[in-house]
């Protein structure tokens, strides 16, 4: 993945481009009707139930955090009408091609936020969440900006904290030192554990995994992805 192919995330606060190139009108209309619709807003006190963000009636709870086009999220939201999701992007033409989908095709159990992940994750109620998805995160390849990866122990501390017990962290990446990066990071937070008894089975794709755009450059390009499964114990 290049270092600017999508936007980036950090530790302490968003890093990276927010824009593009520029959005179509038609797109630009759906984006706004979609915040509209779709946006939380975060000056409100989050509810103690997560079900009431939710136009549909919804039992669980899931988090992903960078959804760039909206293939992943939108296939899981279309395939689990019982489970609310939360989107979070806040590069803005990632938004915009997730807003003109709903735009074509509705769904009652998605909302989303357009800004820094970690407010979101602050804001959300202590063991809210059964799962959080960072699926091809921008990987910082170079050592020095390490730091700015969104992975690493306080962005673990609030993963730790919104999950419940027995809930799922999962992480893709197509780069080998981000993946080491993140399981040894998850072994020193000390509230999760890394679900493999093998080799082969972090880099098999998670059940009913639909790809993205962003593995399908990966694999042209000679790199495997890599499928991590942590359980907040």
């Amino acid at each position: 993945m290049e270092p600017n192919d999508r936007p980036s995330r950090a530790t302490e606060g968003f890093f990276g481009r927010r824009h593009g190139k520029a959005i179509r009108p038609q797109q630009a209309a759906a984006l706004e009707r979609g915040l509209r619709a779709y946006r939380i807003d975060l000056t409100a006190e989050a509810p103690a139930d997560l079900g009431t963000l939710f136009k549909a009636q919804v039992s669980a709870f899931q988090l992903e955090i960078g959804f760039g086009g909206g293939e992943h999220l939108l296939h899981r939201a279309t395939e689990a009408p019982a489970t609310g999701f939360i989107g979070v992007e806040p590069f803005v033409n990632g938004m915009a091609k997730m807003m003109a989908a709903l735009d074509k095709r509705p769904l009652a159990n998605l909302r989303v936020y357009d800004d820094d992940a970690t407010r979101l994750l602050d804001w959300l109620p202590p063991a809210s969440l059964d799962g959080i998805d960072l699926l091809y995160p921008d990987p910082w390849p170079k050592k020095k900006h390490w730091k700015r990866r969104f992975v690493g122990p306080v962005n673990l501390d609030r993963f730790a904290r919104v999950l419940k017990v027995g809930g799922r962290f999962r992480f893709a990446s197509d780069i080998d030192s981000y993946v080491n990066w993140t399981l040894l990071a998850c072994r020193a937070q000390g509230g999760f554990a890394w679900q493999a008894s093998e080799a082969a089975d972090w880099h098999q794709p998670y059940a009913g995994w639909p790809g993205t755009r962003y593995e399908a450059k990966a694999l042209r390009e000679g790199r495997r992805p890599a499928y991590l499964t942590f359980i907040r114990t």
